[in-house]
């Protein structure tokens, strides 16, 4: 059996299927899914084709909380579940009120914070060659008040069953700024150190690319797959595809996804986006 016809509760792999994401979750056996990488809509009243992004706070948040337990109830007890959620400058409480509806079902092992946009001065970046000036790098929808500051990051909730996963954190480390650090102590063996939880990933900046009006970059749900520890036929979960970014994401590390998404013309964005990744790997 292939990849492409493997299949789990009934539900064929490496599929996005179009349906209601608890539905789906309902289908898939207990601890059938190594990662879950998502962003679930913030309630922040975005023009989804099929969604209505405009709902009572505590219905959200009911609703989020049914999914949390759907979404306890397939990850595998050493699984990594990293969920993706913002608020906006007049409702900063949306990421805090939404992660604690998902306490009951997880422990909260990392924080990592999604930064994209930011500006540093030279002057507080130390005496590195090829840096010779301030920097501002990245984008963000500028907020035309005078109250709120523009968000230039967003929080990525790492849930895991029991708080003590082992993760891979140098398959996304960084290169040591000072060279001088390599050997230095043990844990620096080699020009690799742990990133952190502070992730730059920007948008790209044609909106054309983001036919969906949330969509993340791939890059994101990528550095989580290599976070948690990429293995071949490891299960990829994205319960809110989209237009595929997490399914993306595990084409390029080898990995099996599944993925859930309501809306026939986001899934449509997505098989198109599928295949022509499969056509340019099969190439390289």
């Amino acid at each position: 059996m292939t990849k492409q016809q493997r299949g789990v509760g009934g539900l064929a792999v490496n599929t996005i299927h179009t349906m209601d994401c608890i539905e789906g979750m309902r289908r898939l056996p207990a601890g059938s899914v190594d990662v879950i990488v998502t962003s679930p809509p913030y309630n922040i009243g975005k023009d989804y084709n099929s969604y209505d992004d405009r709902k009572p706070r505590e219905d959200y948040l009911g609703w989020l909380a049914e999914f949390a337990a759907g979404a306890a109830r397939v990850l595998a007890d050493d699984g990594s579940f990293f969920l993706n959620i913002g608020g906006k400058p007049r409702d900063p409480w949306i990421p805090f009120d939404a992660v604690q509806r998902f306490r009951p079902h997880f422990e909260l092992q990392n924080v990592i914070h999604w930064v994209k946009s930011i500006a540093i001065e030279k002057a507080d970046m130390g005496g590195y060659e090829n840096i010779t000036g301030d920097i501002a790098v990245g984008h963000y929808q500028p907020v035309n008040s005078a109250r709120y500051l523009s968000q230039c990051h967003e929080h990525i909730f790492h849930f895991t069953k029991g708080g003590d996963v082992a993760l891979d954190k140098l398959g996304v480390g960084v290169p040591y700024q000072d060279k001088s650090n390599i050997g230095r102590w043990k844990a620096a063996e080699r020009d690799l150190r742990d990133r952190g939880n502070t992730w730059f990933i920007p948008y790209r900046t044609i909106r054309s690319s983001r036919p969906h009006p949330t969509s993340f970059p791939e890059k994101l749900p990528e550095m989580c797959i290599r976070l948690h520890g990429c293995r071949p036929g490891m299960l990829v979960l994205d319960p809110f595809m989209g237009i595929g970014s997490t399914a993306l994401a595990a084409i390029a590390l080898g990995a099996d996804y599944i993925g859930f998404e309501i809306d026939p013309e986001y899934r449509e964005i997505a098989e198109s986006r599928i295949a022509g990744a499969r056509r340019e790997k099969e190439q390289n």
